[in-house]
């Protein structure tokens, strides 16, 4: 099947996904697995957390850093073997298959992969190749050639766009700096600024990060030191000044470092989640809408290394996975404490690093 064929295949599909019945929604899990090639595939089912298997898929490479289109309709997943490339999947919308459409060059090995507000842009950040990139997104969902690399300071670690898609900021673990770059939304130039939007103390080793529902906020996890910044983000002109600094760490920490890796928000703002591989625990931490600042709940040990997670798009359940387990948790989320409860646990592949979510609506 080519790929205009299967283009209409799945057009005709989306088509008819309009029409399923509220019952027939659904909320698709993909998890990238490193170490044994392949991507896992499993359904959520809403009313209980329950997951069944959808298919595993070989990719023939090293894979990690996944992405969503905004219209989840595509799916792309970043290779980081040789040679580096990202894979463009389609969604089938009735039964979460990926259809893979495309294979392209990446600039280099890359650690994080996301898309700009319109979905025409994909961003990724090397964290080997000490760089920033940017490939077209074409008007079938494809990604193309990189058509902009940007140096950055050693071990770029992520890159996402602000809320209004006129900035992009990135985190470079090496050089403890979260960076603003301007984004031409026509053109994909990105223009980094002359200083940092944020400079972090020596040795923290800023990673990943997320924006607050209502975009007043930018929360940025460390990977070195075991802390979570808390930065008031002004909309009007896309800057950031410091509010609070947390530790992910758990009370009895005993480790010889920290390693922290990845954080998230419910969607409603409510709660925030962190994960810390040394300890293998997921913190979570009650938010102050009006002031963004955070306050412990509790902290809950969760698979071997927790390189990845993610919170569904019902904010009922967080998914996690460790790097040093073959096996992903299910927890259902309390909405009124903001606590976990291991509800189930799944079988995907060798070294699960990351997490994402499709989810369709039927209407009527």
């Amino acid at each position: 099947m080519n790929i205009k064929t299967t283009l209409r295949v799945i057009a005709a599909a989306l088509t008819f996904g309009i029409l399923m019945s509220s019952a027939q929604a659904a909320t698709y899990v993909y998890v990238s697995n490193a170490d044994s090639e392949d991507i896992s595939v499993l359904r959520l089912d809403q009313s209980n957390g329950a997951l069944s298997k959808v298919e595993t898929l070989p990719v023939g490479g090293t894979v990690m850093p996944l992405a969503l289109s905004p219209d989840h309709h595509h799916l792309y997943a970043g290779l980081r073997s040789k040679p580096y490339r990202v894979l463009s999947f389609a969604i089938n919308p009735l039964d979460g298959h990926l259809i893979l459409l495309k294979a392209s060059p990446l600039a280099e090995s890359m650690a994080y992969l996301s898309t700009d507000a319109t979905g025409r842009y994909l961003f990724s950040a090397s964290y080997g190749g000490n760089q920033l990139s940017v490939n077209r997104i074409d008007t079938n969902g494809l990604a193309g050639d990189p058509q902009q690399s940007v140096p950055t300071g050693p071990m770029a670690h992520a890159i996402r766009n602000a809320p209004d898609n006129r900035y992009v900021f990135a985190s470079v673990l090496g050089s403890d700096a979260w960076l603003r770059l301007k984004f031409d939304a026509v053109t994909g130039q990105l223009t980094q600024d002359a200083v940092p939007a944020y400079t972090l103390p020596p040795k923290s080793g800023p990673r990943h990060f997320v924006f607050s529902p209502d975009h007043r906020f930018t929360y940025l996890i460390d990977e070195l030191d075991g802390k979570l910044h808390v930065l008031a983000f002004n909309a009007a002109n896309d800057t950031a000044r410091p509010v609070q600094t947390v530790s992910i760490v758990p009370p009895d920490f005993s480790g010889d470092k920290p390693w922290g890796a990845d954080v998230h928000l419910t969607p409603d703002g409510r709660f925030l989640f962190a994960s810390e591989r040394t300890s293998s625990t997921l913190a979570s931490f009650r938010v102050d809408k009006k002031s963004g600042t955070l306050t412990r709940i509790g902290t809950w040990p969760t698979e071997k290394q927790p390189r990845g997670f993610n919170i569904d798009p019902s904010g009922n359940y967080l998914l996690a996975a460790g790097q040093l387990s073959t096996q992903m948790s299910v927890y259902r989320i309390d909405k009124q404490t903001g606590a976990l409860k291991a509800i189930g646990q799944y079988p995907v592949g060798k070294n699960p690093n990351w997490i994402e979510f499709a989810q369709f609506e039927g209407t009527l």
